[in-house]
């Protein structure tokens, strides 16, 4: 029997999302193993096909959001962590995930900052795939939605960088509505390989049809799985290299009532 792949998930202090993140994770096929970064070495990742950083508050977000996680990651794993993308292992970075990623320089140049509106935003939002290739949307419709919550989730990049992650594929997701201000709407991005991706929404949180706000919302499949579990499931077939099906719709269910 082929082995399992295995995630691995840091819990920093103030990581709220790894319990349910391993549920998810779980549920498309992976084994999961939380990791408090107490107890990263250099050989934390050895057996590992998926790096995790989940949502939550690492550190309290009290200097900047993921600045403190930054520095444990860099001070425990170091160069561990970029062999281990470097020979193709995926790293997913979920919300506080996705702010860490990017001062940890593993995706496209930017930050993450506060909302426009001042305020932690915590709603549902509807969003645009704009990398079909990108592993995770593999089967995932052209619209889709899945619940925000964060306080510094605006995507900034220099002057005109934004465009150039349009045109180079990096860009994997927008907002359809402006939710936070981010720069042309900007919800994900992936590296150029494909194997580091990070989002501001939460799939773990839409794992089954009943975490919907609207009772009345049809899965595609006529099945119990939400959104998330497409997610993940497009992760663990290109970590297993399973084959791919095509996505059964292109837009997103319309609930009733």
């Amino acid at each position: 029997m082929a082995r399992q792949p295995h995630a691995i998930l840091l819990k920093f202090p103030g990581t709220n999302c790894d319990a349910e993140t391993a549920r998810a994770l779980e549920a498309v096929g992976f084994t999961s193993e939380i990791l408090p970064t107490s107890q990263l070495g250099p050989d934390s990742l050895e057996n590992a096909d998926l790096l995790m950083l989940s949502g939550g508050f690492s550190y309290g977000d009290y200097v900047m959001a993921g600045r403190l996680a930054q520095l444990r990651v860099e001070e425990r794993l170091s160069a561990s962590l970029h062999g281990f993308v470097a020979e193709g292992g995926f790293v997913l970075g979920v919300c506080n995930g996705f702010q860490i990623l990017t001062k940890l320089g593993l995706l496209p140049a930017g930050s993450l900052i506060e909302n426009t509106s001042g305020r932690f935003i915590c709603r549902w939002t509807r969003l645009q795939v704009k990398n079909r290739d990108a592993a995770p949307l593999t089967y995932l419709p052209d619209t889709f939605e899945l619940p925000i919550a964060h306080a510094e989730g605006r995507f900034v990049a220099a002057e005109g960088m934004a465009e150039e992650y349009f045109k180079d594929g990096l860009v994997t997701l927008t907002y359809i509505d402006d939710v936070n201000g981010s720069d042309h709407q900007i919800a994900g991005l992936q590296n150029l390989e494909g194997n580091v991706f990070g989002l501001m929404p939460h799939p773990e949180r839409f794992l089954y049809r009943q975490h919907h706000y609207d009772p009345d919302w049809k899965a595609p499949a006529n099945d119990h799985w939400g959104w998330g579990y497409h997610f993940f499931r497009g992760i663990y077939d290109h970590v297993t290299g399973a084959k791919v099906f095509e996505s059964c719709t292109t837009t997103e269910p319309s609930s009733s009532g």
